[in-house]
């Protein structure tokens, strides 16, 4: 059996105004995807497990059928294991995004999607901080970057995602509980050496966002997963941009493949993450796909961005792995939203999302196109939804 899982990140949506009250989904062009839906099954899960933020790291670990409660441990040491970056029992391991607040409010939560180029000096120049704070700074790709604090065993404090308040005020939101002390020195530390950067004075005269603070998230500690295939009794192979993807896929086991194009933005190589995968298909038992970009435009609270991201997810990743899979006596595919990020709110929703499966063993069960209103009208309904991945590799 050959299975192929395609992550469409924050694809699901809820009715947009201007698409006449349809979801992206529902407006998209996407013929493969609901050649699935059609001849499969398709329902709902729950990837966000009560007492959880709505984020990826949480929803990706349920779909790849690990349970939150047990097996997260923060998103930052999961993008850490991606890198191979090396910490001890007393670190903590922070997200590091570079920011722009202005007018105390958060107006971009990357910056601009600064450059990788210009973030490397930023950061290059920030770890003449290290020492003092006794924190090392790690770069990473555009704005998302790490930073792993010493001797942290008292830090135990709550951070707010930065794209879960765009345009909010960041005082009501800044790190609070054990140690917030210790974290909000090294903001504020950081604050005062992007001020007048001679990045962000280019920037600026671009008429682009600066980089104007660093907003710590994510935090944890380092926590090993049992593997896929001592869960499971599969060998898999991840395909996907983001540090968080590759780092949960590492900790799981599954081999990543780097792909030259892939950027997890709007701007992503689709084709070059369909053809990898199609030929990945021949030398092991499951392909995980991840598609960054739906997410990115439901960020930016742009529905014809979000539309063109599924559909060229449709036609460049789901279209070539469908038609190879095909070509095998015995296949399944599922198309999985790790969570909604709608258009109106801009930020990640606790909404169960859609999921559809075809292949193998399968009889159409509602026999029409993939849709949240569809999926939620369906009796197949997966909670907790670390269970879903046990139902997709049945017999």
């Amino acid at each position: 059996m050959k299975y192929a899982l395609i992550i469409p990140d924050g694809a699901a949506d809820e009715p947009v105004e201007e698409l006449d009250g349809q979801t992206p989904l529902e407006a998209a062009d996407i013929p493969n995807i609901d050649w699935i839906s059609t001849n499969g099954l398709q329902g709902c899960l729950r990837t966000v497990p009560e007492g959880f933020t709505a984020a990826s790291d949480v929803a990706t670990l349920s779909v790849m059928g690990y349970d939150p409660a047990t097996n997260y441990a923060g998103r930052a040491p999961l993008e850490a294991a991606a890198r191979g970056i090396k910490t001890g029992a007393d670190d903590l391991i922070f997200r590091c995004n570079l920011v722009t607040v202005l007018d105390e409010k958060m107006q971009d939560f990357t910056a601009g999607h600064i450059s990788t180029k210009e973030a490397e000096r930023l950061i290059a120049d920030l770890r003449t901080l290290e020492s003092d704070l006794g924190v090392v700074f790690h770069t990473g790709m555009s704005y998302r970057h790490l930073l792993v604090m010493r001797d942290a065993t008292e830090v135990e404090c709550e951070c707010t995602p930065p794209h879960d308040i765009p345009g909010e005020p960041v005082e009501g939101h800044l790190p609070s509980g054990s140690g917030y002390e210790r974290v909000r020195e090294v903001m504020q530390r950081a604050q005062a050496l992007l001020a007048d950067h001679e990045v962000n004075q280019v920037r600026r005269d671009l008429g682009e966002n600066p980089a104007t603070d660093i907003w710590l998230w994510g935090q944890g500690r380092h926590k090993p997963l049992e593997t896929f295939e001592a869960r499971f009794g599969l060998r898999g192979v991840c395909i996907a941009a983001v540090d968080l993807i590759r780092g949960i896929a590492k900790n799981a086991g599954l081999t990543n493949i780097a792909i030259p194009g892939a950027t997890g933005y709007l701007d992503t190589d689709y084709g070059a993450k369909g053809r990898a995968a199609v030929v990945a298909l021949d030398e092991c038992d499951l392909v995980l796909v991840h598609v960054e970009a739906p997410d990115e435009a439901g960020h930016l609270g742009d529905a014809a961005e979000k539309i063109k991201a599924l559909e060229q997810i449709d036609a460049e990743v789901v279209c070539p792995i469908l038609s190879r899979l095909r070509q095998f006596d015995q296949w399944k595919i599922a198309v999985v939203p790790d969570h909604p990020t709608p258009i109106s709110t801009r930020k990640h929703s606790k909404v169960p999302p859609p999921f559809c499966i075809a292949g193998s063993g399968i009889s159409a069960s509602l026999a029409k196109p993939f849709s949240e209103k569809q999926a939620a009208a369906s009796d197949l309904q997966i909670d907790p939804g670390h269970e879903f991945m046990e139902f997709f590799l049945k017999p």
